[in-house]
């Protein structure tokens, strides 16, 4: 069945083009117990069904009601934190009819309080093409909204309202590094309208990368399970402490909703991004200029690289970019191993005698992703970076290159999978 990755903001009236997803309460002091009374109960009583096999007995049955009420009452907290702090961003465009001209809902989706200066940050393909933006909060309160910055390279937009007109409530920052797979998380948004909705589920998978509208990657997304639906975009990814750890962004589906593989982009990006958007109104990416995939085993007799080698393999060179004026190589013969088709229809082989990078600035690469991250949180244009390659082999090489800026679209040679 024919499957589509698809952005979150919800089309009101009519859908244009592809589908589009669209009070301060903080968590109780014993919120932090109650996740501890889960996970030990949790253990309690698997330990316990593994040993009755057959029928729980009383004590099991009572352990696991306690467990379901104690996620329930986390969950509860966590609502009651966070979605004071949620808004519904409403993308209004300008229609003539009847000579008089109106502003027309054109897509919302969700969004979430950063400061208490009225910054809120969505999505970037949210409020793309607005005339007008308004923002509803959780009590009602509609108020228009000026758009301060947007990156649609990480699809992160900052817009602001008038903080002497609402109570803000900004929400609590996570910490990526203490996110792993398995941990539950939960989603609060506007999906399909649905003002204030929140849904639950875990963290699927972590580092994954995404397109943008630009053609370049958005490095490092969190992968969830939890119900992502048109009209979620731009809102908040939550860990059971009520903490942002990602911004709803994209699904993966054949239908235009949930299916269980939903993307956030991850805080950390946020962190780095938003505060430029604020200052600047703008973000600046640094810009490497390669095509590249992750090297693998199957590719080690066609390219001559040793076997248990890791790292980015080297596909295609920018002409005039960083990269090439550093002499990076890209592939330029041709094997038998094909890679699938390129903008043209026509097949595209893997290509023999390019570098294989296997380290920047000392760190290990062991996959296209790792460079992409490395390039996205450590560095910006104007930057010196140390590339270690392998050449022609086992031959190593550190070549030196400075990042430019990342143009505004990926050429074809330099999109998707690139930094």
């Amino acid at each position: 069945m024919y499957r589509s990755r698809i952005l979150l903001t919800l089309v009101v009236l009519a859908i244009v083009g592809a589908v589009a997803l669209g009070a301060g309460v903080a968590v109780p002091s014993t919120g932090a117990q109650v996740g501890q009374v889960v996970h030990s109960l949790v253990g309690s009583a698997s330990a316990a069904a593994q040993v009755a096999q057959v029928t729980p007995s009383p004590s099991t049955l009572a352990q696991a009601q306690v467990v379901v009420g104690a996620e329930s009452a986390l969950l509860e907290a966590v609502y009651a934190k966070v979605n004071p702090s949620v808004v519904q961003v409403i993308n209004l465009a300008r229609s003539t009819r009847f000579s008089s001209t109106q502003a027309m809902p054109n897509g919302e989706g969700s969004g979430f309080v950063w400061d208490t200066q009225g910054h809120i940050v969505t999505n970037d393909h949210v409020v793309r093409n607005a005339d007008k933006i308004q923002v509803m909060f959780a009590d009602g309160t509609t108020l228009d909204a000026t758009l301060v910055g947007t990156d649609p390279d990480s699809d992160i937009a900052v817009i602001k309202v008038d903080p002497a007109l609402v109570t803000l409530v900004p929400v609590e920052q996570g910490d990526m590094t203490q996110v792993k797979v398995g941990q539950r998380v939960a989603a609060i948004g506007n999906p399909f309208g649905f003002a204030g909705t929140m849904t639950q589920g875990i963290v699927s998978a972590l580092g994954r990368s995404i397109p943008s509208v630009t053609g370049f990657s958005i490095p490092e997304a969190i992968q969830t399970d939890a119900a992502i639906n048109p009209g979620n975009s731009g809102g908040p990814l939550l860990n059971l402490q009520g903490q942002v750890i990602g911004i709803n962004d994209q699904i993966q589906s054949s239908s235009g909703s949930s299916s269980g593989i939903g993307f956030a982009i991850p805080i950390n990006i946020a962190q780095r991004v938003v505060p430029a958007l604020i200052k600047s109104g703008a973000y600046q990416h640094s810009y490497l200029g390669i095509e590249g995939g992750t090297y693998t085993k199957a590719w080690a007799q066609a390219l001559g690289f040793p076997a248990d080698a890791k790292g980015a393999y080297v596909l295609g060179v920018v002409a005039d970019g960083p990269a090439a004026k550093a002499g990076l190589r890209a592939g330029t013969e041709d094997t038998e191993v094909l890679l699938g088709t390129n903008g043209f229809n026509q097949l595209a082989y893997l290509q023999r005698g390019g570098d294989l990078i296997t380290a920047i600035n000392g760190q290990s690469i062991t996959k296209m992703d790792d460079l992409l991250s490395y390039l996205e949180e450590h560095t910006s244009p104007g930057d010196t970076v140390r590339l270690t390659v392998l050449r022609d082999g086992n031959q190593q090489q550190t070549i030196t290159v400075t990042l430019g800026q990342r143009p505004s679209q990926a050429s074809n040679q330099d999109r998707s999978q690139l930094p």
